[in-house]
């Protein structure tokens, strides 16, 4: 459905999108992430129509829309956009606002209810915008870019404006929404978590460049570099070498060595390690340096004394760990084997 190839834009003198690849299959919700100025939005806005790139192709539902010779205005695209605010007209009521994309006559009336039910707006159809939660307007927003049944729907930083909770439970409900309605999503955020939540695809951009993609889990896992690893997640990351035909770090072997190089490094997440308060095989000693309370879990921070310098977290049931305490001697062993990464 959506298809960008080594798309490249400029700024000036500032390179924004370099050589970025982007595949999304009809259907799918695919999730863009990276830190604020790693060209994200900017490559939601070429999708769009919004913003032509410098080099590269993006082709739309089997039909180029932009390259070197032609650049189909974002009114033509079949594409339906959600800004970070929503940008709902304040002088319009729900209808109104939903609608307005809409030609008169008996099937607008149609689709808007069509729309206030699927969004869960029924009863608010006549409200204005100022009447609404935060929630409730991101809804109105979603339903007035579905309204003219877009082949494609993109959505910037759709939550950033919502307290915790209420992000939370909008983004799950977005997500069904959408999947319901059949309908090919992009979503930019710089919130990992909201990735993980709905994201079928996740591509990973910093400084322009796109440096992983994969489903939520295959990232997770398995990162193709220390980079990647980071932005899905908390991740320890311990130097590792070859040591009698094997690689291995400080936490014990993560990987065969036969093709892998003399150096490299090891991904554990936090959950991939254990604490025990006294010694055990493989265990490496350390000391508690913070220990942060998180209800059903809590996240304890440990010096290792076998590398100094090196930090883990390690995220433990709170039982197990309530009575420790800065300063605290403990032992981390190493419950999965984690995953071998290339230096950079």
């Amino acid at each position: 459905m959506i298809e960008v190839s080594r798309g490249g834009k400029t700024f000036g003198s500032t390179p924004v999108l370099i050589d970025v690849d982007l595949h999304v299959e009809p259907g799918a919700i695919a999730v863009v992430l990276g830190r604020s100025g790693s060209g994200k939005t900017t490559l939601l806005r070429a999708i769009a129509g919004f913003e032509r790139l410098d080099t590269g192709r993006i082709v739309l539902a089997g039909t180029v829309v932009d390259d070197d010779e032609r650049h189909l205005d974002a009114r033509h695209r079949r594409v339906g956009y959600v800004p970070q605010d929503g940008a709902l007209f304040p002088h319009l009521p729900v209808e109104a606002n939903i609608a307005f994309g809409l030609r008169p006559g008996r099937q607008r009336r149609a689709r808007v209810a069509q729309l206030l039910e699927l969004t869960g707006l029924d009863d608010l159809g006549r409200r204005y915008p100022h009447e609404l939660s935060g929630g409730q307007r991101q809804r109105v927003a979603l339903a007035r870019a579905l309204a003219p049944e877009p082949a494609v729907i993109l959505l910037d930083e759709p939550f950033s404006s919502l307290d915790a909770e209420l992000r939370a439970e909008l983004r799950a409900d977005v997500a069904q929404l959408l999947r319901d309605a059949g309908t090919t999503a992009v979503v930019v955020t710089h919130d990992r978590d909201e990735a993980m939540a709905i994201a079928d695809t996740v591509t990973v951009l910093a400084n322009g460049r796109m440096v992983a993609a994969g489903t939520p889990r295959e990232l997770y896992e398995n990162p193709p570099d220390p980079i990647a690893a980071r932005f899905l997640g908390v991740a320890n990351l311990l130097p590792a070498h070859r040591l009698n035909g094997s690689m291995r770090s400080v936490l014990g072997p993560c990987g065969d060595g036969a093709r892998t190089p003399i150096r490299g490094v090891h991904l554990l997440r936090p959950e991939q390690l254990s604490i025990c308060t006294d010694r055990q095989p493989d265990a490496v000693p350390g000391t508690v340096e913070s220990v942060v309370f998180g209800g059903a879990t809590s996240t304890v921070t440990v010096g290792l004394d076998t590398a100094p310098e090196q930090t883990v977290t390690v995220v433990a049931p709170e039982t197990g760990v309530a009575h420790l305490l800065p300063g605290s001697r403990i032992w981390v062993r190493a419950t999965a084997p984690g995953v071998l990464l290339p230096s950079r």
